[in-house]
C-alpha cells in the first residue's frame, strides 16, 4: 500500500528528445518527441517502422517549450470533453490530445498528466498536482464530474466559463494598456525630438546673433536637461516598477492599498469594480451549478475575482454564510457589491434558481464592461491626439518661430 502510495505521487521528468532515421519509403525524416526515457522514445518510433540513425536528448520541461497559458487550458479542457463523450478510455484520450496539441510544454503537461492517472491517480488528482496551471474551480469541478459520471459535461462547463473569464480580461487589459501605450509612444516621440532633433537647430540659432523668442529658449532649456539626464529618468522609471512589483509580491498590505486606489481612478476603477463583479458571478455559478456546497463556491469564487478588495469581502460573504445568513444578506453587508447585483441574487435565492441568476448578473456586468472599454477607448481617441499635437506641435513651432521672425525682418 505504501508503495503505491509512493508511486502515485512520483513526478515523472519529461525531456525533448530530437531524432533521426529512414522511413518505411526509404526517405530520411527527422522530429521531435517528449517522452521520460530513451526507450520511450525508440518504442514510438519502431511503431511507426522508423528505422533509428539517432537520438538525442535536448532539455527537460520549460526549456523552450513555451509558455502555457489559460487558453491553452480551455482548449485541453475541450478536446477530453470531446474524447470522454465518444466514449474514448481516459488514458487513450489523453495520448490523443498530448499528439494533437501543438505547444510542447502543454503536450508535456498532458503526458505528465496521463501519467498519474496510469499510475493509479484520479483525474482531479493528478490536476490538483499542477496547481500553477489548474486552478480550484478547474480540480472541484473534475472531481464532481467523476463522483457524478458526467465528466464530458463537467469540461465543457470547465471551458465555457474560462472563454468567458479570458475573453473580460481581455477588455480590462485593453482599457488598461491602450492609453498608457498611446502616451508613452507620444512621450517617447518628445524625447526623441529632445535629445537628437532640437540639438540641430539649436546650432543653427547660434549664428542669427538675435535674442531667441522665450518658447525656444524654454525648448532649449528642455533639450539640454533631457541631453544630460535622459538617462536617469529610465533608471528612474525601471527602479520604481521594480520596487513596485517587489512591494505588490510581498506585502500584502500594500497590495490591498493598490487595488483599493485602483478602483478609485475615474472610469478605470469603475471597469475593474464591474469586472471584480462580473469574474465573482461566473465562478460562483459555475461552481454551485455544478453541485459543489455554496460555502466551497464561495472560497473558490473568492481568489477569482482579480481585486484583494473583493478577494476580502467575498471571505467575509463566506463566514456569513457558514453562519447561516443568506447569499445576498451577506453581499449587502460587505457594502461593496451593487445594488442591482444583490437584488438580483436575492431573487435567485427566492426562485431556487441561483446558479441562473448568478450566470445572468455576470452577463450584465461583462456586456458593461464591454461598454465601458468601447466608450473610454472612443474618448480616448481624440484627447491623445490633442496630447501629441501640443507636445510635438509645441516642440516644431517653437524651433520655427526664430526662422519666421528673421524671414519677416529680412
Amino acid at each position: 500500500m505504501a508503495k503505491k502510495s509512493m508511486l502515485k505521487h512520483q513526478k515523472v521528468k519529461l525531456y525533448r528528445w530530437r531524432w533521426k532515421g529512414i522511413g518505411p519509403t526509404g526517405r530520411q525524416v527527422t522530429g521531435e518527441i517528449i517522452a521520460s526515457q530513451r526507450g520511450d522514445v525508440e518504442k514510438t518510433l519502431r511503431g511507426q517502422r522508423i528505422a533509428i540513425k539517432t537520438i538525442r536528448r535536448k532539455s527537460g520541461i520549460g526549456s523552450g517549450m513555451g509558455k502555457i497559458k489559460p487558453r491553452d487550458i480551455m482548449l485541453f479542457a475541450r478536446q477530453m470533453a470531446t474524447m470522454i463523450r465518444a466514449g474514448v478510455p481516459a488514458l487513450q484520450a489523453f495520448q490523443v490530445v498530448a499528439e494533437s496539441l501543438k505547444k510542447p510544454a502543454m503536450s508535456a503537461l498532458v503526458q505528465e498528466l496521463m501519467n498519474d492517472v496510469a499510475a493509479g491517480a484520479s483525474f482531479s488528482e493528478a490536476l490538483r498536482r499542477h496547481p500553477d496551471h489548474f486552478d480550484r474551480l478547474f480540480t472541484n469541478l473534475v472531481q464532481a464530474g467523476e463522483q457524478s459520471g458526467s465528466l464530458d459535461s463537467m469540461l465543457e462547463r470547465v471551458a465555457a466559463y474560462k472563454e468567458k473569464i479570458e475573453s473580460l480580461k481581455s477588455r480590462v487589459k485593453k482599457a488598461l494598456w491602450y492609453p498608457i501605450s498611446v502616451i508613452g509612444v507620444g512621450i517617447g516621440v518628445t524625447a526623441l525630438l529632445l535629445i537628437k532633433v532640437v540639438p540641430q537647430f539649436e546650432s543653427l540659432f547660434q549664428g542669427f546673433g538675435a535674442e531667441l523668442p522665450a518658447m525656444t529658449r524654454m525648448t532649449i532649456s528642455m533639450s539640454e536637461f533631457a541631453q544630460q539626464y535622459w538617462w536617469w529618468g529610465v533608471l528612474g522609471l525601471v527602479i520604481f516598477i521594480f520596487l513596485l512589483r517587489t512591494a505588490m509580491k510581498r506585502s500584502e498590505a500594500f497590495r490591498y492599498r493598490i487595488h483599493k486606489l485602483m478602483l478609485r481612478i475615474p472610469v478605470i476603477g469603475d471597469i475593474l469594480d464591474k469586472s471584480s463583479v462580473a469574474r465573482y458571478s461566473r465562478t460562483l455559478a459555475t461552481t454551485f451549478g455544478a453541485g459543489v456546497p455554496l460555502v466551497e463556491a464561495l472560497e473558490t469564487a473568492e481568489g477569482a475575482s482579480g481585486n484583494m478588495v473583493y478577494e476580502r469581502a467575498v471571505a467575509r460573504i463566506r463566514e456569513d454564510v457558514a453562519t447561516g445568513q443568506q447569499l445576498h444578506f451577506a453581499m449587502h453587508m460587505t457594502n461593496q457589491f451593487p445594488a442591482l447585483a444583490v437584488q438580483m441574487v436575492g431573487i435567485g435565492e427566492e426562485a431556487g434558481a441561483l446558479d441562473a441568476m448568478l450566470n445572468r448578473v455576470a452577463d450584465y456586468y461583462e456586456e458593461e464592461v464591454d461598454n465601458m472599454v468601447d466608450t473610454l477607448t472612443s474618448l480616448l481617441e481624440p484627447f491623445i491626439i490633442v496630447v501629441l499635437g501640443v507636445l510635438v506641435g509645441g516642440l516644431v513651432i517653437s524651433m520655427y518661430l526664430p526662422i519666421f521672425e528673421l524671414g519677416s525682418v529680412v
